[in-house]
């Protein structure tokens, strides 16, 4: 995995190690995209990290899955923490890819094994994934990461 090197708030930049941890545990993320005449569009998104790449199982009918097809540039942050001392979180950024059947049926796809077992194991405790045909799988394997965790302020 690819870390920006940040320069502002390097003390308070998650490790790998933290980040991947922290990416494997929470369960919404915030996406955002851009509509053809610029407007930005925001929203809340279920989502899977393997350590490399984001995934992100969306409705194929929706706004946020029309603005990938046409620009696959996104941006997703995933947080935590209600007081200013406990917050963390990372912004990754890039290009989002299609992977598997849109919608996804079911069909074998070894290139999603890992995801769908995540992503079952998080949000359904099942060892497979459910289909329903309303749904399909972005990648965002990102360009660039930010992170953030306010607790190694030590109390500010």
């Amino acid at each position: 995995m690819s870390v920006t090197c940040q320069r502002r708030g390097r003390r308070i930049m998650m490790s790998p190690a933290e980040l991947d941890e922290f990416l494997t545990i929470q369960r919404t993320c915030r996406v955002a995209t851009v509509s053809a005449d610029g407007t930005p569009h925001v929203s809340a998104l279920w989502f899977a990290w393997d350590g490399t790449s984001l995934w992100l199982y969306s409705v194929v009918r929706s706004r946020r899955w029309a603005q990938w097809r046409r620009d696959p540039r996104v941006a997703v942050v995933v947080d935590s923490g209600e007081e200013y001392g406990e917050l963390r979180g990372a912004e990754l950024s890039g290009r989002v890819g299609f992977v598997g059947e849109v919608p996804r049926r079911g069909g074998l796809c070894a290139e999603l094994d890992t995801a769908e077992t995540l992503f079952a194991r998080k949000y359904f405790g099942l060892e497979e994934m459910p289909h329903d045909g309303r749904h399909a799988w972005a990648r965002l394997t990102p360009e660039e990461i930010v992170s953030w965790d306010f607790r190694k302020l030590g109390g500010t």
